[in-house]
């Protein structure tokens, strides 16, 4: 009765097993719920999921995040959780938001700074977005550092002192730069309504670097200063709290003022301005952009900083290059973009940028910068702690090379290496090709 009831279950398993299809030959809808019902969890299409804020690539590599993290900025960075795969090695942070900064609000504007604290990667350079109302003052003050100064909003007015007595009044408009050499006593007021506002560049933060007069001046005696400007001690009853760094100033004349000097003007090779907004500033070799280079060989005043001022298309790249002279300090003034930087063996890491972000790429490091939007025109400000810009293109390298060495370095063919331009394409347009 066993071997009857035992042989009846087998013919039935076989029977079921021969008269079901094969998953391949059922329509695709019902082989993944096939699969579904197989398994305790179904069988998902491994896909990347970098553009959701998680750090899975398309091989599925990762994970979700389950602990704390800011979602916001994880969408903002994908790179940062491994979405470009040619990254290795350890890079530390190269970037820093002014929106990271604690900003100081004064009657009459407002700064915020990335000092070198804040990106420790920055040896040469920090920097600072500093806005003012119509008629504020930035107090009169001298540095142990340059400062460099680009006007992206408004319209300002600076007057400056050297040691020689000659002096400069002049009104700047959107675009237009200022340098005043280390130790130069100087000022800016705005002169339209708000806002008015400008990048400087200079390491202000250290103690002992910046100078203001009346914080000097309160920390005199009145019996002294009386001596010194020939007054009387009570013309000093009156003084402001140290340090205002930021006032409000009575609005100024719309004309500049017309100050009698016997020492003469810092005017010609000697101003301590430059005005790019008056300037034509012609498409760059490429097609994808300009480029507004300003340093000591259009602007002999500016000996350490040397500055260019970048415009990129949506889908542009700034090539692969480097700079042989000093690091690179960046502003991102509008836009996204994405940048790789290479710091030789084998290491290499990828960054996202938006608006409002610092950044620095070190001493002879290679990278390149891409324009990630597609609509929108990426704009930033480049300086260099050196009298010169200089970069070195790495495709313009390769076809000055003799092509044989080229073609068995990096395994590509010889065409291909003849064909490289052997003019810099600076800024390449989104559909340019060799």
């Amino acid at each position: 009765m066993k071997r009857s009831i035992l042989a009846w279950l087998f013919l039935s398993i076989l029977d079921f097993a021969c008269a079901r299809p094969t998953t391949n030959s059922l329509p695709k809808s019902q082989q993944f719920t096939r699969r579904t019902n197989e398994h305790s969890h179904p069988v998902l299409e491994k896909r990347q999921q970098f553009a959701q804020g998680e750090p899975i690539n398309a091989k599925g590599n990762g994970a979700p995040i389950g602990g704390g993290t800011n979602h916001q900025l994880d969408l903002q960075n994908p790179d940062n959780l491994g979405a470009q795969s040619t990254d290795s090695g350890v890079v530390p942070n190269l970037k820093w938001s002014f929106s990271d900064s604690k900003m100081r609000l004064f009657p009459g504007g407002w700064v915020r700074e990335q000092v070198i604290t804040d990106l420790p990667a920055s040896h040469d350079i920090a920097g600072a977005q500093l806005h003012l109302t119509k008629g504020a003052i930035r107090e009169l003050h001298w540095h142990r550092v340059a400062e460099w100064a680009y006007l992206y909003q408004g319209s300002v007015r600076v007057s400056a002192v050297d040691e020689h007595g000659e002096n400069q009044v002049d009104d700047l408009q959107v675009g237009d730069i200022w340098y005043f050499p280390k130790g130069q006593a100087h000022t800016i007021q705005a002169t339209i309504m708000y806002p008015n506002g400008f990048l400087l560049a200079g390491n202000f933060d250290v103690l002992g670097t910046t100078f203001n007069v009346d914080d000097w001046i309160a920390h005199t005696p009145k019996s002294i200063l009386a001596r010194n400007f020939g007054v009387n001690e009570s013309v000093f009853n009156d003084l402001p709290t140290p340090d205002p760094y930021i006032f409000k100033g009575t609005e100024p004349s719309s004309t500049e003022p017309d100050i009698s000097n016997p020492n003469g003007k810092l005017e010609g090779n000697s101003s301590y301005t430059y005005h790019l907004s008056q300037e034509e500033i012609v498409p760059a070799p490429g097609r994808g952009g300009t480029i507004a280079i300003v340093d000591s060989r259009n602007f002999p005043i500016s000996t350490t900083v040397a500055a260019a001022v970048v415009t990129l298309e949506p889908g542009g790249l700034r090539e692969m290059h480097w700079h042989p002279n000093a690091e690179e300090w960046l502003y991102f003034h509008k836009g996204k973009a994405r940048a790789t930087v290479f710091l030789g063996g084998a290491t290499a890491r990828t960054f996202d940028f938006t608006a409002g972000d610092t950044a620095v790429f070190p001493d002879n490091s290679g990278h390149y910068v891409e324009n990630t939007s597609k609509n929108e025109t990426l704009v930033w400000i480049e300086l260099y702690k050196s009298e010169r810009v200089a970069d070195v293109s790495l495709t313009q390298w390769l076809a000055l090379t003799p092509p044989d060495i080229v073609a068995n370095t990096l395994k590509i063919p010889l065409n291909v290496v003849k064909g490289l331009k052997k003019e810099k394409q600076l800024l390449l347009a989104k559909n340019a090709s060799g």
